[in-house]
């Protein structure tokens, strides 16, 4: 289909309590439940914030693991 934007779903499925966003795609809750309806302009906006949220997910958790006790 001209124009349209592909899901970025990897079938990794789980929401950071934090953020709210997937752990596997990037995208809210709201952006998963309305990708087939929204415009493609939209999901490119949505697929170029997607690698910057999934680092901020990963260095928050990466910074969390450091200040955790050895062996726990």
């Amino acid at each position: 289909m001209v124009g349209s934007v592909e899901s970025p779903c990897v079938k990794v499925c789980a929401i950071d309590a934090t953020t709210g966003w997937c752990l596997g795609c990037g995208r809210s809750m709201r952006e998963i439940a309305g990708w087939s309806s929204l415009p493609p302009a939209t999901r490119t906006a949505i697929m170029a914030a997607l690698d910057d949220r999934k680092a901020q997910i990963a260095d928050r958790e990466n910074r969390a693991r450091a200040h955790r006790l050895p062996g726990t």
